[in-house]
């Protein structure tokens, strides 16, 4: 019989933890207090930002969502984690990873399978209005409310966004200032 820990055993050590919410909820934020703590950083997002760079497109929400939702027809929902599994594998075996960018119950099931109890998620929550205020204020990538509108129910019925968030281990309710949230993701550093 083979004594070798199986890759679950041996990464128990370390931990992933996979920060969700919906847009505008501070889960970039999140993402980079854990980053901040020393865990290395898995962008979903780069699997997307690279298709588009090879296919040339233009960075903007319609392509950005169009590559998305193509990707994720051609590899399924979760396309992302499989396509993050090498990179995620590589540095759990020295460090924490935190990723960014989880949507899918799928990328979800992908990576529960092969992390087990190592994996861990962790969903940002704020209101909707909150968070459309917030969207429609940022310097990156600003969005009118109805922009919001439309993204929100994109992600929860395109790419089924909804399982991940009420699937969590944590919540982390973000309606104050980012001081507020910061000392509350200490306890999940």
């Amino acid at each position: 019989m083979n004594n070798v820990p199986s890759f679950k055993t041996r990464c128990l050590v370390n931990k992933i933890i996979a920060v969700v919410g919906m847009c505008g909820s501070g889960k970039s934020e999140a993402v980079k207090f854990f980053v901040d703590k020393g865990f290395k950083r898995v962008y979903f997002g780069e699997v997307v930002m690279n298709e588009m760079k090879t296919l040339e497109l233009e960075v903007n929400e319609a392509n950005e969502r169009a590559t998305r939702e193509n990707l994720r027809k051609e590899f399924g929902m979760g396309a992302m984690a499989v396509k993050s599994l090498p990179l995620i594998e590589e540095y759990l075996k020295e460090d924490n990873v935190v990723i960014e960018s989880l949507y899918s119950w799928e990328e979800f099931k992908i990576l529960k399978e092969k992390f087990g109890e190592a994996f861990k998620l962790l969903t940002i929550y704020t209101t909707k209005a909150l968070r459309y205020e917030r969207l429609l204020k940022r310097p990156f990538r600003p969005l009118t409310n109805d922009e919001s509108k439309s993204r929100d129910i994109s992600e929860i019925e395109k790419l089924d966004k909804g399982g991940p968030i009420a699937y969590t281990d944590y919540t982390v309710i973000n309606d104050g200032t980012l001081e507020e949230m910061n000392a509350e993701l200490k306890k999940y550093a």
